[in-house]
């Protein structure tokens, strides 16, 4: 069974690197240069190694002391464990000067080893973060600037199945992207992976356990900033269609930000939820968290039989959600987005698991009009019939990789009364679907091969383009525009695939 992966700082000053594509804190970078600084300093002619010394430690030490104030992240320990290493070889000359007696250097071939071992760990660094880094979120590219918030809805008539409370009543965690007016400079963005660094923080660590990663690895994520702005006025104007997004197998209502801000700057609104006992933790308003109860059995009929449940909770989740969006857009409750939501012009999205409710909810509740699926298996009945578009964006996969997937996802996508698509993406992984190519190491079987700028824009643009001509009725056959990212393979009416190169 697919597991989904876990996502600066606010007054947080980033330098980025030319070349690595890290993120990397003012106060990271002098400790880094200061490192080097006094590991050179030991190999300078004599009249430089002092001035060079002295220039290093001012650089470094007031750093380091900054950094034990705001946070220390794990990356730069090597880099302040080499600076240690080749201060004992740098400043013992310097102070046996001060006190008049021969300043003597050690051999170099002494000095050889303690250098490259020097080096070797402030190298260990920067590789660190670069593999490791605080997540950068692309800049949407839309006319809009962004806003976000989060509510909280309880369903009064659906009872709680992950628990034995006959009064427990289903409750969901939402994310709100929507079209807003720009925010002065200075704002500060919006905190990701949760409401505050606390929540990202206990958000981010309950993500890394869930796949076996410990926590301290992804310390980066609860520090970054997304480039929506919390509560940002809605920008002025017309209605806006409405994109549900269901998270993958254990993830969480922010795991698809860049996508999500990239839609709501081209005049979408977008709904993220939590799934609680299903995402790995969700931080509900009153503080209470709730980690997940769902986990495989290791037995594949059992666990298909199992995501099958975990799906139609889920798609009964979207569909609630849109209900409420209804009530919101009616002004049955008193929202700044109330009358500003096209209801009638919705789509419903997921990944992984994500993706299988989405497709489920779609096939139980017409009123969403569009389904997109992010590399999701399809678990659970293919019946009744889709009556919407659907566009199945893929990696690319073979009966060798998955027997199973690409028969079961042509069944869905071909037992289907509208026309629909699959996109298989060149050089995407299952994460690449999702925030992970951020901040995850750039290892081709976990985030593809694309890299951190092309991942999310190759997902947001190939979606947009489809939810432009199902919701928006842009003329053209949108596989003409999906071709450019990729395979495409069209399908409908109970027909047969048809691949367009």
């Amino acid at each position: 069974m697919r597991r989904c992966g876990p996502g600066a700082e606010h007054g947080r000053v980033t330098e980025t690197i030319p070349g690595l594509s890290l993120s990397l804190s003012l106060p990271e970078v002098l400790v880094l240069l200061g490192a080097v600084a006094l590991l050179v300093a030991r190999w300078l002619p004599p009249a430089a190694r002092r001035p060079v010394t002295v220039a290093a430690g001012a650089v470094l030490v007031p750093s380091a002391i900054v950094l034990g104030i705001v946070g220390i992240r794990w990356q730069m320990l090597p880099v302040l464990a080499g600076a240690a290493v080749a201060s004992a070889f740098a400043l013992p000359p310097l102070l046996r000067r001060r006190t008049g007696r021969p300043a003597r250097r050690a051999r170099w071939w002494l000095a050889l080893p303690g250098s490259l071992a020097c080096a070797g760990l402030i190298a260990t660094g920067p590789v660190a973060a670069w593999a490791f880094p605080v997540p950068v979120f692309p800049e949407p590219t839309g006319a809009f600037a962004v806003g976000t918030r989060v509510v909280q809805w309880t369903d009064p008539l659906r009872p709680e199945s992950f628990t034995a409370d006959p009064d427990d009543r289903r409750t969901v965690v939402v994310q709100l992207w929507y079209p807003a007016r720009k925010s002065p400079a200075g704002v500060p963005r919006a905190q990701y992976l949760g409401r505050t660094e606390d929540e990202a923080r206990t958000v981010s660590e309950a993500l890394a356990r869930g796949v076996g990663m410990p926590g301290f690895l992804v310390d980066g994520v609860p520090r970054a900033r997304s480039r929506a702005v919390v509560d940002a006025p809605v920008v002025g104007g017309g209605r806006f269609p409405v994109v549900l997004l269901s998270p993958g197998s254990g993830g969480v209502r922010s795991q698809n930000t860049a996508w999500a801000e990239e839609l709501a700057s081209h005049g979408y609104l977008v709904a993220a939820l939590d799934h609680p006992y299903d995402s790995t933790v969700v931080v509900l308003a009153d503080g209470r968290t709730i980690r997940a109860t769902t986990a495989s059995s290791g037995d594949r009929d059992r666990d298909e039989e199992l995501a099958a449940g975990w799906t139609a909770v889920r798609a009964a989740d979207l569909g609630f959600v849109l209900t409420q969006l209804e009530r919101l857009d009616r002004g049955e409750t008193a929202d700044p987005l109330t009358g500003r939501l096209d209801t009638g012009r919705a789509a419903v999205a997921g990944h992984s698991l994500g993706g299988a409710a989405a497709l489920q909810a779609a096939r139980q509740d017409r009123r969403f009009d569009a389904v997109v699926d992010l590399d999701g298996y399809p678990h659970g009945p293919t019946s009744p019939a889709l009556e919407q578009p659907a566009l199945a964006l893929t990696q690319e996969i073979t009966a060798g990789t998955d027997p199973r997937y690409l028969p079961r996802l042509t069944e869905a996508l071909e037992h289907s009364t509208a026309t629909s698509y699959r996109l298989t993406v060149p050089g995407a992984g299952h994460l690449t679907f999702m925030d992970g190519p951020l901040y995850l190491p750039p290892v081709p079987s976990i985030v593809g091969t694309l890299g951190r700028t092309e991942s999310p824009r190759v997902v947001a643009a190939a979606t947009l383009a489809f939810l432009d001509a199902t919701l928006r009725g842009r003329p053209g056959d949108p596989a003409d525009t999906l071709r450019a990212y990729g395979t495409v393979s069209s399908s409908g009416a109970r027909g047969t695939a048809t691949p367009t190169p």
